[in-house]
């Protein structure tokens, strides 16, 4: 069971690979280089940094048509370069994100894993709740916070980890009710919790719809304790 569920929280989750960067070593770099805070850490900048910002926005104004769509565009890239194992670079992405449009809670959204990739469930959640304050109906930043909780559980089975876990991916899949991600994190907290009818339901729905992050291991435990469906 735990590892399954450590599995299904790397794998589903926070997949970069590949980079030797430990949580120490980046901290002691933001000291110095404000672009692996989130927000540039509202740092002054430098002449020099503000010029290259205004380049920059220029720049990905002139490519894209709005500050919003060049702000995803960032986001997007973000999340390219987090999933090859580049977390510095992914950070830089999310920032400039951020920079081209501040009232885009999906920067945030690269903040919060950032910090899940390090396993700083704390700061992860601020950046994850700092972006629902903009976005409050975000799917994304629902189910990345639910999954904060429900690695929760996986260390110790309560109550409260396991009503917010709920509630969170139950908040998101009434937005996206097609989410796959959101809808095989359910069939695995149902999973965890015994519920083997909720588990296969969401399985199936999952799958229905692409089944994108469903991994062979999960299926293999789910029908080996619940059966097929």
């Amino acid at each position: 069971m735990k590892q399954l569920l450590f599995a299904f929280l790397i794998v589903s989750s926070f997949a970069a690979q590949g980079q030797e960067l430990t949580y120490d070593d980046w901290k002691k770099e933001s000291a110095t280089n404000i672009r692996l805070l989130p927000a540039y850490g509202h740092r002054k900048k430098t002449d020099a940094q503000k010029i290259a910002d205004m380049k920059f926005i220029k720049e990905s104004l002139e490519a894209e048509t709005s500050a919003r769509k060049a702000s995803g565009h960032m986001v997007r890239l973000g999340w390219n370069y987090f999933y090859k194992g580049d977390i510095r670079t992914a950070m830089y992405r999310f920032n400039q994100a951020w920079l081209l449009d501040s009232t885009n809670a999906d920067s945030y959204w690269g903040f919060g894993a950032i910090y899940s990739y390090f396993m700083d469930e704390e700061r992860a959640l601020e950046m994850y709740d700092k972006g629902l304050a903009i976005e409050p109906n975000s799917a994304n930043l629902l189910t990345d916070k639910g999954t904060i909780y429900f690695g929760r559980l996986y260390r110790n089975i309560d109550e409260m980890n396991k009503q917010m876990a709920m509630d969170l991916f139950n908040r998101s899949l009434t937005i996206e009710p097609r989410n796959q991600n959101t809808l095989f994190k359910l069939s695995a907290l149902y999973f965890l919790l015994g519920d083997c009818e909720n588990a296969k339901k969401y399985y199936n729905e999952c799958e229905k719809f692409g089944g994108a992050p469903i991994t062979e291991q999960y299926t293999k435990d789910l029908r080996k304790k619940c059966g097929k469906s």
